[in-house]
């Protein structure tokens, strides 16, 4: 039977994104009205410049004082799309203390204070949804934390923001420099015109520690993700990659040892075979690869940011927590049971590309592998080629953790030999 009182939706914030969620609450609202069983109302929008025309939106629904919208006791969902830490985490406790359940595409404050955010949802039995706060219209929460529910998530490792993939992309592609690609991707608007949190890796991970946290059912926080920009990805390391087979992304990694004693989450540039799926990637996409004990192998793939993608993601949360609204239930909250230790970087396993500037002469390649040998980091492969008495070494190794390959690096700095180090890079997906 179909309840006629609507639903009443508050939206904080209307820009590229809520601009599109209030416009696909206004066109499609016959069929969210079915699909949820009863009507939404969009009751008030909170923006910070009023005067602003908003296509589609009733001018009397425009406010400057978002605390007293969401106050208001009649609302049932707020839908938070204005980000940043303050004032959302104020407003969005406020929603629930006020009896709103609460959607949000807030990554940086998600990463930051999703613990305690859960603990006051639950506190009021309201619902907290943030599919958009990870991978855009990528349905990536929801398997998490529902289709993969009864199985053992092991690894999760993905390319999770456009900008840095398109950047990514267009150096391997067509062997422009890091600043060429940037400056294409800005001109196109994949990029911010400070592009920090998104080349830096800062973006990536706040996204890693929601995914590691919802995978692992462990808290895990902004600050425990190992962090690396690819700022410092050059034109010669795409061509060392093309070498290997390879091909290099901005990853983001969340891992469960092989013990199960604790995980670990980090973002970083990565050299990965152009067999693994994540290699065929491509501009501006985002795709999350998820390895399970049951399921095997899964990917999730699609467009992983804008005001269209990001919007979907946004909708379909709205939809369930409606649902959840009118059957007087809750959906999943969060899962912490496992409380897993999260190990720094230097405990981490993997493979590296090392590239050394060394002198060539004899005994350079000797001197270099007892280096390796003395911090019980193995060498697969070397490749050395110079001339006029300079020479560049091309080491990759065999898996090594993070701290052996410090140790040995710094080691390989002392040499008279070795002129520099031209760059590290970790190799994944093997």
């Amino acid at each position: 039977m179909m309840r006629t009182r609507p639903l009443k939706v508050a939206l904080l914030g209307c820009g590229v994104v809520g601009s599109e969620v209030a416009r696909i609450m206004t066109t499609h609202a016959d069929d969210l009205t079915a699909r949820i069983g009863a009507p939404v109302e969009l009751a008030g929008v909170a923006v910070r410049r009023p005067d602003r025309v908003r296509e589609g939106i009733a001018p009397e629904l425009v406010t400057t004082d978002a605390t007293a919208l969401v106050k208001r006791g009649d609302i049932d969902v707020v839908v938070e799309v204005i980000g940043g830490i303050e004032p959302a985490r104020s407003l969005i406790t406020t929603a629930f203390e006020h009896g709103a359940s609460v959607v949000s595409a807030n990554k940086a404050l998600l990463a930051q204070d999703g613990a305690a955010l859960h603990a006051v949802a639950e506190q009021h039995g309201k619902d907290l949804y943030y599919e958009a706060a990870v991978a855009g219209a990528i349905p990536l929460i929801r398997p998490l934390r529902e289709s993969l529910a009864g199985d053992k998530i092991n690894r999760v490792m993905g390319i999770v923001n456009g900008t840095t993939n398109f950047i990514l992309d267009k150096m391997d592609s067509t062997g422009a420099g890091y600043q060429e690609a940037l400056d294409e991707a800005t001109a196109l608007g994949y990029a911010e015109a400070d592009p920090t949190a998104d080349v830096e890796g800062f973006d990536a991970a706040a996204k890693a520690a929601i995914l590691a946290g919802i995978a692992f059912h462990t808290r895990v926080r902004l600050d425990d993700v190992y962090r690396e920009g690819m700022t410092e990805v050059t034109a010669a390391d795409f061509a060392s990659a093309k070498e290997m087979g390879c091909t290099i992304k901005l990853l983001a990694i969340c891992e469960r040892a092989e013990d199960g004693a604790f995980v670990t989450a980090r973002v970083h540039p990565a050299m990965i075979p152009l067999s693994h799926p994540l290699a065929s990637v491509r501009g501006a996409y985002n795709a999350v690869f998820v390895e399970s004990d049951a399921a095997g192998q899964l990917m999730f793939y699609g467009p992983g940011a804008g005001g269209s993608p990001t919007a979907s993601a946004v909708l379909g949360d709205l939809v369930a927590v409606c649902r959840n609204r009118i059957g007087g239930a809750t959906g999943p909250g969060e899962s912490a049971y496992a409380a897993l230790p999260v190990s720094p970087m230097g405990d981490v396993v993997t493979r590296y590309h090392i590239s050394l500037d060394v002198a060539d002469k004899p005994g350079v390649l000797a001197q270099v592998a007892t280096v390796f040998a003395e911090h019980g980091v193995s060498i697969d492969t070397v490749r050395q080629s110079g001339k006029d008495g300079e020479a560049s070494l091309v080491v990759v190794t065999h898996r090594a953790s993070d701290a052996a390959l410090t140790g040995t690096v710094e080691a390989l700095r002392k040499l008279d030999t070795v002129r520099g180090v031209a760059s590290i890079m970790r190799v994944e997906g093997e």
